[in-house]
């Protein structure tokens, strides 16, 4: 049957917003830090790469950061704290503690169970699967807010939650309907 333990699932990116609450130079910034990447005409923003923890983070001049890449909150603290650091070498004092934001979590798991993508298509709501042009079933769960793709082997990909017990409330839901379903069906 299904795995009692919701919490199958590993944390894969984070991504976080903060404001530094100070504009950013952001050519200074590009010409002097050589883990940088800066174009103006197609972009607004600087993407700066941290090898440690390995993430990206976009830089906007209004001071406003977007990091991806992290897998925990301790690991976007320490990337913010590496911008800052990067900031102070070309004398952009950073003064604020940065209020961090999570936007968004990405968690890869597993349900001990094989799918039949087909039939939970036509009997869950709010699903779309096109099997043509995608081999996993994407299913939208309302409350609370999270996407989940699902593949016939088990496998799930969880996105939309903007915290831990969001997340494994998602993962809860999601066992939950699936149980409901196939408990219907063997009737």
């Amino acid at each position: 049957m299904v795995d009692k333990k919701a919490s199958n699932y590993k944390i894969q990116n984070i991504v976080a917003t903060t404001s530094l609450e100070k504009p950013i130079p952001l050519t200074k910034l590009a010409r002097t830090q050589p883990n940088t990447e800066y174009n103006p005409e197609t972009f607004p923003g600087l993407v700066l790469r941290i090898k440690e923890p390995k993430s990206a983070v976009l830089v906007f001049s209004s001071g406003n950061l977007v990091c991806t890449g992290t897998k925990s909150i301790a690991q976007v603290k320490k990337v913010i704290q590496a911008v800052i650091k990067q900031l102070k070498n070309i004398n952009v004092n950073i003064t604020v503690k940065p209020k961090i934001t999570v936007q968004n979590i990405v968690a890869s798991g597993m349900i001990n169970l094989k799918l039949n993508l087909n039939f939970l298509a036509l009997e869950m709501e709010n699903t779309e699967y096109e099997p043509e042009q995608f081999p996993g079933l994407v299913y939208k769960l309302i409350e609370p807010n999270a996407t989940f793709l699902l593949f016939s082997n088990g496998k799930l990909v969880c996105t939309g939650t903007k915290n831990r017990q969001q997340l494994e409330y998602s993962m809860k839901q999601l066992l939950k309907n699936i149980k409901v379903i196939l408990k219907n069906y063997k009737k």
